[in-house]
């Protein structure tokens, strides 16, 4: 055994995700945790492939783990649409689809956040020398095309009124009502029914492909398909069978492309690198609204430049909104109805196929959201902005009413609340992208945080270059990277035979530095503590030395003298600077 090696108390746990992040954060640990300190390791494998074959007991199996011991570090994953659940499936045909659970299939993000009761906050590295060249917005050539109605903004939202069981029912042609799902509910939690008409959805599809072919557009297309299948899957189905049926041919013909992504990274895709001449749909109109709105800002004033310090906290303890709904198209024509404490409380009719999704959310869960974020804006000296729909929403206005409560708790306690404002959630995304204070955090329910911290972190010069929290108030902490498993590089990789490590690990370096630093302040391990600190500290002077990867490159003060690296390369770099 190397006596060198820094002795740790506690156990750290592990989980380990997919693809290209995986072979990095593989390779992190061997360099900077297992040769250099002697520590318990409790190693998950929370891959797609092993939460299929688990049942999802490898998605309880983590939450677990980080509640007993306290400190984790996630890496990415994949979660899998339809055509690669059919080809994990056909890989193990043992398996029945039909049997499977939830977790199995799922993102397991959503499952792990409201197993430990954790919020999401999300930070820009803060490297010395990244100056990223701004893009140009203005006169920039981009539409964006959502619908009108539908979805949330025709929901049924209310404060429950009642402590019991909220249960979301169908009757349908036997006339005899069947029960979809049901779930606990206290008074005062916020709850929301909304649901999308299939045929509007139709009508939408032509007009925004036949608007792109008249006037010769690029065609963008953003969903969250995989976190919300039964809605925005749905709706992803319809539309593309309705591109591949109707315009692909001719779309194909005027030499236009199609592009389909989850809404979160392509938002950040298209704000960061916005292409020339392009149509971008986004069906959901709560978020197409916002997208919108952002856009024709940017069109008219640009991107100012960046000096500013982001950070993005995200309510997803207590599985609120979407992220935590029940969502499934309707199996044939009816009605939907919610019933709470026996009491019935909205009735609609939906057509088959029709999209439905019901969620609600925990106002504790809420109060311990808001007096997290006002404890850390205060920590460190952060404006905050609420983004809120109150005026015309019982669902956002719950939060609105915790964020009164909390400030007047601190006041009673002697504690200064931060400043802070409550704006829409449109104007708080033209704030955080055009008009950025310098040290601000930015509150936001689950879904806008996913799009608000990737448009971030692309500003910011990659996603590689903003950090992730994931904390409890019982104090359990999990750290990660805010990117995905960088699927493109992975098959680059693996079409080399491994000769080909393009990855930036400097998010997973910073993940990692600061699980470290935590766990050394739980045990009182000041070595540990230094360490963490002295990895995060050769992180940033690597990138300053102007040794970067691909994804930062002519993005430093000083281009000429920048030294492009792959994976392996930077971690030699960083080994030399620790």
């Amino acid at each position: 055994m190397d006596n060198n090696r820094i002795k740790v108390e506690s156990p750290l746990v592990i989980l380990h995700g997919d693809e290209m992040a995986q072979v990095a954060f593989e390779q992190l640990l061997k360099t900077f945790v297992s040769s250099r300190l002697e520590i318990e390791l409790r190693e998950i494998d929370l891959s797609a492939e092993n939460r299929l074959v688990t049942n999802g007991h490898a998605v309880t199996e983590s939450i677990e783990a980080l509640r007993k011991y306290g400190v984790g570090i996630k890496n990415a994953g994949v979660t899998v649409n339809r055509s690669q659940l059919d080809e994990l499936l056909a890989k193990h045909p043992d398996l029945k689809e039909a049997s499977l659970d939830p977790l199995a299939t799922k993102s397991p993000n959503g499952a792990i956040r409201k197993g430990i009761g954790g919020n999401i906050t999300r930070e820009d590295i803060q490297f010395r020398n990244i100056r990223v060249r701004r893009p140009e917005w203005v006169g920039r050539d981009i539409e964006v095309m959502t619908m009108d109605n539908g979805g949330i903004k025709n929901s049924f939202n209310e404060l429950s009124r009642a402590t019991g069981i909220i249960k979301l029912l169908f009757v349908g042609s036997s006339g005899d009502p069947v029960e979809l799902h049901r779930r606990e509910i206290n008074k005062g939690d916020p709850l929301l029914l909304a649901t999308n008409d299939t045929l509007d959805i139709t009508n939408w599809a032509h007009r925004f492909f036949q608007r792109a072919i008249d006037e010769k557009r690029d065609i963008y297309l953003g969903l969250k398909d995989t976190v919300i299948p039964g809605y925005d899957g749905a709706m992803r189905a319809t539309i593309e069978n309705i591109y591949r049926k109707d315009y692909q041919a001719r779309v194909e013909e005027l030499g236009l492309g199609f592009h389909y992504e989850l809404i979160d990274a392509q938002a950040a895709r298209i704000v960061s690198n916005p292409p020339d001449h392009a149509l971008w749909g986004v069906p959901d109109n709560t978020t197409g609204r916002k997208l919108f709105k952002l856009v024709n800002q940017l069109k008219l004033f640009g991107i100012p430049p960046r000096n500013v310090h982001v950070s993005i906290s995200r309510m997803s303890a207590g599985g609120g909104d979407q992220y935590g709904s029940f969502n499934a198209p309707a199996k044939e024509d009816g009605i939907v109805k919610v019933v709470v404490d026996g009491e019935e409380r909205h009735a609609r009719h939906v057509r088959k196929g029709d999209p439905m999704l019901l969620m609600s959310n925990d106002r504790e869960a809420i109060k311990d959201w808001v007096s997290q974020v006002f404890r850390d804006a205060s920590r460190k000296e952060k404006e905050v902005y609420f983004g809120l729909k109150r005026e015309y929403m019982e669902y956002d206005e719950v939060f609105s009413n915790v964020i009164t409560e909390v400030r007047r708790e601190l006041a009673k306690q002697h504690t200064p609340p931060p400043s802070f404002m409550i704006m829409r959630p449109s104007s708080q995304l033209k704030k955080m992208i055009t008009d950025p204070p310098r040290n601000a955090l930015y509150p936001s329910q689950n879904l806008d945080g996913d799009i608000y911290s990737d448009i971030s972190a692309a500003l910011g010069g990659s996603l590689a270059t903003a950090s992730s929290i994931i904390e409890s108030k019982e104090g359990t902490m999990l750290f990660e990277a805010p990117h995905g498993t960088a699927h493109d590089l992975f098959v680059k990789y693996q079409e080399s035979g491994g000769k080909e490590a393009h990855f930036n690990p400097s998010a997973l370096i910073y993940a990692l530095g600061n699980a470290l630093e935590a766990l050394g302040e739980k045990d009182g391990n000041e070595e540990l503590a230094a360490y963490a600190e002295s990895l995060k500290q050769a992180l940033k002077d690597t990138v300053a030395d102007g040794i970067v990867t691909a994804d930062l490159k002519g993005k430093t003060t000083d281009p000429d003298s920048e030294k492009v690296v792959d994976l392996y390369g930077f971690l030699d770099a960083l080994q030399e600077r620790l």
